[in-house]
């Protein structure tokens, strides 16, 4: 038995899977942002119960909005009780087995990799365009995390010059919560896309957006193909850098389906000469993605 726990800043999901990654059981909490032992808690209560339902003890992944550093302490923002807390050996403490640890992204990529329509593909690059802009590489299986947990973190890379010079006039400078200025993040993110709408023209919401967009809306036209030359653009970069067979879209932005029309025709003058374009896809499990890809962090 695989078990997965999503632990987000407003609620902690808990996914069980067979031996033919089947998700057999599921349940939601409230996350205790700002009380670990009751963090701890609340994922050895779970853990226990399913222990006892089923007869044996399963496997345990964790997916976080974060990193775990060298030393084993978790750096997360979104989950206060957790950040600087050795997340995974305190758990282990209380449930007696090994628990596997990593970024929300790297799950997301994990669960899509080990999809059906995944397969075939070596390389797998899930880019999640949500509240935020990250990514997770996985090769044969296995999620790449690096030396120091942070491969895949494409959000803090910064804007290349053509997707800048492609905002035209007065582009704005958003400040990052890691510290820096113009990192992806904060511009191909849903966070981002209306950020950069509502500095260019008004505040509005992502759906609004491309509500007015397929309405033929004259500004939201010229905002959106600007905004598909610009992620195309940010784009080219990282695809050359890590050359995916496949690049797998998740978030709420995936949603806009324009884009897998939109992007692939316009990335091939952002590669070089020699490069085809991967194949880019909308994730086939949606907010189930980081569950599974939590529970998943057992099958490498």
């Amino acid at each position: 038995m695989y078990y997965g726990f999503d632990v987000g800043g407003t609620k902690i999901e808990f996914g069980a899977f067979d031996k033919q990654l089947n998700r057999i059981a599921t349940e939601r909490h409230p996350t205790p942002t700002q009380d670990y032992p009751a963090l701890i808690e609340t994922l050895t209560q779970l853990v226990k119960k399913y222990d006892a339902k089923w007869g044996e003890q399963g496997t345990i992944g964790i997916g976080i909005p974060g990193s775990q550093a060298e030393d084993g302490t978790v750096l997360t923002v979104n989950v206060p009780a957790a950040n600087g807390q050795s997340l995974r050996s305190d758990l282990e403490a209380r449930v007696g087995r090994e628990v596997r640890v990593s970024n929300d992204a790297n799950c997301f990529a994990l669960s899509e990799a080990w999809d059906e329509q995944a397969q075939s593909a070596k390389t797998v690059l899930g880019l999640i365009l949500g509240t935020g802009f990250g990514g997770g590489l996985v090769i044969n299986g296995q999620v790449i995390n690096g030396k120091n947990q942070m491969a895949g973190e494409v959000g803090h890379m910064r804007m290349p010059i053509d997707a800048w010079l492609r905002l035209g006039e007065h582009p704005p400078m958003f400040d990052c919560g890691c510290g820096n200025k113009g990192c992806l993040d904060n511009y191909l993110s849903g966070r981002g896309f209306e950020q950069l709408y509502a500095h260019f023209y008004q505040p509005l919401s992502a759906i609004n957006i491309i509500e007015n967009y397929r309405a033929g809306d004259p500004d939201a036209a010229t905002f959106v193909a600007c905004f598909f030359d610009v992620l195309a653009m940010s784009l080219g970069g990282i695809l050359t850098a890590f050359d995916p067979d496949m690049v797998v879209f998740g978030g709420g932005l995936s949603n806009f389906d324009e884009l897998y029309d939109a992007i692939p025709a316009r990335l091939p003058q952002h590669l070089l000469s020699a490069a085809n374009a991967p194949d880019i896809v909308k994730a086939q499990h949606g907010d189930a993605g980081g569950v599974r890809g939590a529970a998943f962090l057992h099958l490498t």
